[in-house]
């Protein structure tokens, strides 16, 4: 069944500011909404909310915080994994492996942990032994496998190296092997990621000259935020500042960092010529440092359900967080809804009828808002931002749209270069520029000669303002869904 949307919806704001046709009622022609025919007009004055409500902030409110700052920008680091794991290359035929970058893809190459002595496990795509290791000479590892009948993969095959222990002989020191001596004598000292983000100004305005300010319409005007009245001008300032609040919001969730830093048209329009600018937002932070899975949206429950088990597997390889918030497009959501339905084989032809009063004459709840799969919880809610047809629900682009992102609850422990000390903060906060003078978190101001008289300017400008960032914590626990 196809659905046709209406061809003549009033969605899209006036692009210039003009007196246009449709922003007033003729009184003048002889038509049938003309002056000049006999009937008086019934109007109705209210103006009629069609579209609900059309703000789409409040994400952000809900799974994050919001704290001042005053750099321009903000830098923490977050630590490494406990265990050694590296990618490694097999030499063929022989006991000799190359590490090449750990399990997360940073460079390790000699910088590794492994020493003389340590017992490791290596796992190629057809054959997993366990070995000794005997030498370390820089990058290459020689691994002699404790049991001699294994055989060595016989080509250049691409493998994983993990240390599970070690093993000395009796009285054996650190130094028994003089050609080996530094690097079995190396200590492992504990590895950090560092990440930093910068804040980004954001600005807007809304101006109308001081005669129309004081012009009655025949519409009376309500907005979301409650103002109201026949005069136009409240509505259109009210919408400006709404829509500037939405940015800020979207800002936080699409932007990314200049690739292009010195040679690119933006270097000299926005900081000058090689400087950094942009600020990296939710979904470039998620396909950067996080999870990315596109498991099909339709309504097969096993494909679904296998998506979600392919989901636990890789949380069970990162921070292994319990409770996920998931934000979904209508198309996922409903996908899921279907899923976790279908798992229950009494629904299906009326059996579970009479059970705790469950009568068939009562409404059916055929949503869920949450389910628990192995030992994760997922709470289940709707993304607008998604869904909104004047938002990223109207872009076409189905190859690389996004059904949803999964954000871990709770907080992570983090160390504060800024403040020498570690914190408590939620995996997602939003860091906006404050002092005892200027609190730039969302300024608004008015100048003009309307009201509160600040220049010689015959209109009204409402002026807006923001700098801030969103930091992204421990994007390994997190996971775009495409």
């Amino acid at each position: 069944m196809a659905i046709t949307a209406g061809a003549n919806l009033n969605s899209t704001p006036l692009p210039q500011k003009q007196a246009a046709t449709s922003n007033y009622i003729d009184f003048t022609s002889s038509g049938t909404a003309g002056w000049a025919q006999q009937y008086l007009p019934d109007l109705m004055s209210q103006e009629a909310e069609v579209f609900g409500n059309r703000t789409i902030s409040g994400f952000l409110a809900q799974v994050g915080a919001e704290e001042p700052m005053q750099s321009d920008q903000v830098i923490w680091s977050e630590q490494g994994r406990l265990h050694l794991s590296y990618n490694c290359t097999f030499t063929g035929g022989s006991n000799a492996v190359t590490i090449g970058t750990d399990i997360d893809g940073q460079s390790a190459g000699a910088a590794h942990g492994i020493r003389v002595n340590d017992t490791v496990l290596l796992t190629s795509a057809s054959v997993t032994y366990k070995a000794l290791v005997t030498t370390v000479a820089s990058a290459v590892v020689t691994a002699v496998p404790y049991d001699q009948s294994v055989t060595l993969p016989t080509d250049s095959s691409v493998g994983v190296i993990l240390v599970y222990g070690s093993e000395y002989g009796k009285g054996q020191s650190y130094n028994s092997d003089a050609s080996t001596a530094a690097d079995s004598r190396t200590s492992n000292e504990p590895k950090f990621q560092q990440y930093n983000n910068k804040p980004i100004i954001l600005k807007d305005y809304y101006e109308i000259n001081g005669s129309d300010t004081s012009q009655v319409g025949w519409v009376e005007v309500t907005t979301e935020e409650g103002a109201g009245g026949y005069l136009w001008y409240v509505k259109a300032a009210s919408e400006t500042k709404m829509r500037f609040a939405d940015y800020l919001e979207m800002a936080m969730l699409e932007s990314v960092k200049d690739s292009n830093i010195g040679s690119g048209t933006l270097d000299n329009f926005v900081n000058g010529a090689g400087e950094v600018f942009g600020t990296q937002g939710l979904f470039d932070a998620i396909e950067k440092r996080g999870n990315t899975t596109s498991g099909v949206t339709g309504i097969n429950a096993a494909t679904d359900l296998a998506e979600f088990d392919a989901m636990l597997a890789e949380f069970d390889k990162q921070g292994a967080i319990e409770e996920n918030m998931l934000f979904v497009d209508r198309s996922t959501s409903l996908a899921m809804d279907d899923m976790l339905a279908s798992m229950n084989s009494y629904g299906a032809g009326g059996t579970s009828y009479g059970v705790f009063d469950n009568s068939a004459d009562m409404a059916l709840n055929l949503g869920f808002s949450g389910f628990r799969r192995g030992s994760y919880d997922f709470y289940k809610s709707d993304f607008r931002y998604l869904n909104d047809k004047g938002t990223r629900g109207g872009l076409i682009d189905t190859v690389n749209a996004i059904r949803g992102v999964v954000i871990p609850a709770g907080v992570t422990s983090v160390y504060d270069q800024m403040l020498g000390k570690n914190l408590k903060r939620p995996f997602l906060h939003v860091r906006f520029r404050a002092s005892e003078t200027d609190n730039r978190y969302m300024k608004s101001w008015i100048t003009g000669s309307v009201g509160a008289a600040t220049s010689a300017l015959d209109a009204m400008q409402m002026h807006m303002l923001s700098e801030r960032c969103l930091i992204t914590q421990g994007a390994n626990n997190f996971m775009i869904m495409k």
